[in-house]
């Protein structure tokens, strides 16, 4: 086949982090993530929210969660995978929040 170039088809390797870094925040001084009862999640053997989170915002330090709403994707899988609803979530007020950006 002359004159015919021959495309190889690569594909490139991105991690979970390399595409969170293209994300641009407008962060509120209000969180719009809260833990209804620390008390519960002292109790709480899983512990879920700090491992289901894909922008690592709870934490637990002591048994203590601690949550960084700056940083939220808005997925909502905490309040999903929390067995014990246990968590306030809401949307950001207008105009704050996650901005994707998928280049």
């Amino acid at each position: 086949m002359e004159g015919d170039e021959i495309m190889e088809d690569t594909k490139v390797k991105v991690n979970i982090d390399d595409k969170l870094y293209l994300n641009t925040y407008n962060v509120d001084t209000l969180s719009h993530l809260a833990i209804k009862d620390q008390k519960i999640c002292e109790n709480c053997k899983e512990k879920t929210c700090t491992f289901i989170c894909p922008a690592r915002v709870y934490e637990c330090k002591d048994g203590y969660v601690t949550v960084g709403y700056e940083g939220c994707l808005e997925c909502g899988a905490c309040r999903i995978a929390c067995s014990h609803d246990n968590i306030d979530w809401n949307f950001p007020r207008g105009g704050f929040g996650i901005q994707f950006r998928l280049a």
